[in-house]
């Protein structure tokens, strides 16, 4: 059956824009600037972001666009958003992947957690149950069932197409004190029947503001203490939950002329506060066992898929820009030039290689859910994310003074001045004001102060280059590798 939100008399579980945007006017508590807000959308710059967010609900209707952000459940027999989806067959993994390009490229990668990156670390969860046999809860007074809890929350999120935050790390602070490092992670402080009470803080809550629930946990360490390993999902609006806000780094109202991406918004970090938070019993993923934690690694995976997926995509923008930049400014026969954007293009070709060899790579595990190859995605992102800055530097030094001396449209439209700039600044086949436009955009892209969050985001968030390689070293099996070697030596 084709994955379209417009046949006749449909049959669906989606989500209309309106209605995502109705969903967030729930009573949270949200501070942004030390000012708490009646509404998210009282902050420009977060309403801007939502209406963007809205409009992939949105998008979900068209038929240009419902092949990569529906599919067809077998189960229910409706349409439903690919967010939630969890593979079963190399098909849904490279539909999954149209998903994720879809809101790489919606985005113009600046929202490190669109609507179809919290469910991944569910479906991720989901994709290891079978490590979850032996789990039990370490509290007598509440013993919730692990694996029908998050087989329950997947589905339960595909069917009601729910937006979620994740977060996982604590909040930055002393590193040399386990007692302050303590003091923030989420604990249980009382436990009943019917789910436990949970204290704490999460860090870099990324779009938390924006969406319907908070998936967290802790990233614990061995000896992390019973009451600390813990699983779970609640609402954004739940009592005690607070949410205090980064300051914003967009230019929402700006004229799109002058601020092409910035002016549509952002996603915004939050740190988010649980202050006697009730979670449910049948929200309840893990409560008590440190194997749990073990396993924190492993749910991860089409998260990091994600990550890859997202830097391919702007990899895409990065040479679309640099081409661009070579013609209209006539530099595209310059042998230094040309070598620039050659490293763009090695930059974009290598990131789609790992993105087909991790598809390529592809299993179904003892879950039945088929997942990409963990190596790839991991050599992927840490070549991504060290070379990121490196490109970003080189498409600057591509544009020149472009980014320096840049001209909004009221200096175009003034009549004292503009009729100089449009004398003086045209490019090769295009006038000054569309050469300036593209300036404008590599601007919001490279340089501004959103690209700059975004930059740090992408190192800081995704993993540092030194865990990545830490990872790779534990988690590669290199014995057969050893093997052959030893046999080409003769050894």
């Amino acid at each position: 059956m084709k994955n379209t939100a417009t046949q006749t008399n449909p049959s669906h579980a989606l989500k209309t824009g309106a209605e995502f945007k109705a969903s967030l006017d729930d009573g949270r508590q949200l501070w942004v600037n030390g000012r708490k807000l009646a509404k998210v959308t009282d902050e420009p710059a977060l309403k801007a972001g939502i209406e963007l967010m809205a409009s992939m609900f949105d998008d979900q209707f068209d038929p240009a666009y419902a092949e990569a952000t529906t599919v067809f459940d077998r189960k229910s027999g409706l349409i439903v958003g690919r967010s939630w989806q969890v593979p079963e067959t190399i098909e849904d993994i490279k539909g999954r992947r149209a998903m994720m390009e879809y809101t790489s490229l919606k985005t113009v990668g600046t929202f490190g957690r669109p609507m179809d990156l919290g469910p991944t670390i569910a479906v991720g969860i989901l994709a290891h149950l079978h490590l979850f046999k032996d789990f039990r809860s370490a509290f007598d007074e509440c013993r919730p069932d692990f694996i029908e809890n998050v087989q329950s929350y997947v589905e339960e999120g595909r069917m009601n197409s729910i937006t979620c935050a994740e977060s996982l790390t604590g909040p930055q602070n002393d590193r040399s004190s386990p007692m302050a490092q303590a003091a923030s992670l989420l604990r249980v402080k009382k436990v009943t029947k019917d789910g436990v009470y949970v204290s704490g803080a999460k860090s870099v809550g990324s779009i938390a503001a924006q969406t319907n629930e908070i998936f967290f946990t802790n990233l614990g360490y061995p000896g992390t203490p019973a009451e600390a390993c813990i699983w779970g999902a609640v609402p954004i609006s739940s009592e005690g939950i607070k949410l205090v806000s980064r300051e914003m780094l967009s230019q929402p109202g700006a004229d799109p002329f002058d601020h092409p991406l910035t002016h549509k918004g952002e996603e915004a970090d939050q740190l988010v506060i649980f202050d006697n938070v009730f979670v449910p019993k049948n929200r309840i993923f893990n409560l008590g066992s440190e194997h749990g934690l073990a396993v924190s690694g492993k749910a991860t995976i089409f998260a990091h898929w994600h990550v890859l997926t997202r830097l391919k995509v702007k990899s895409e923008i990065f040479v679309g820009c640099a081409q661009m930049v070579t013609e209209i400014l006539g530099t595209d026969q310059i042998p230094a030039v040309r070598s620039m954007l050659a490293e763009i293009i090695e930059y974009n070709r290598t990131l789609e290689a790992f993105v087909i060899a991790a598809e390529a790579g592809s299993f179904v595990n003892e879950s039945g859910v088929m997942v990409p190859d963990v190596m790839m995605l991991t050599t992927g992102r840490l070549y991504g994310i060290r070379c990121y800055p490196h490109i970003i530097h080189v498409l600057q030094e591509m544009c020149g003074q472009g980014l320096v001396m840049r001209f909004g449209k009221a200096a175009f439209e003034n009549p004292e001045i503009g009729h100089h700039l449009l004398e003086l600044l045209p490019g090769r086949g295009v006038t000054g004001m569309q050469k300036e436009h593209l300036m404008n955009f590599i601007w919001d892209l490279t340089s501004s102060s959103l690209a700059g969050r975004v930059a740090l985001f992408e190192n800081v968030n995704a993993s540092p280059a030194p865990r990545m390689r830490e990872r790779l070293v534990n988690e590669f099996n290199r014995s057969h590798l050893v093997k052959k070697a030893r046999e080409a030596a003769g050894l």
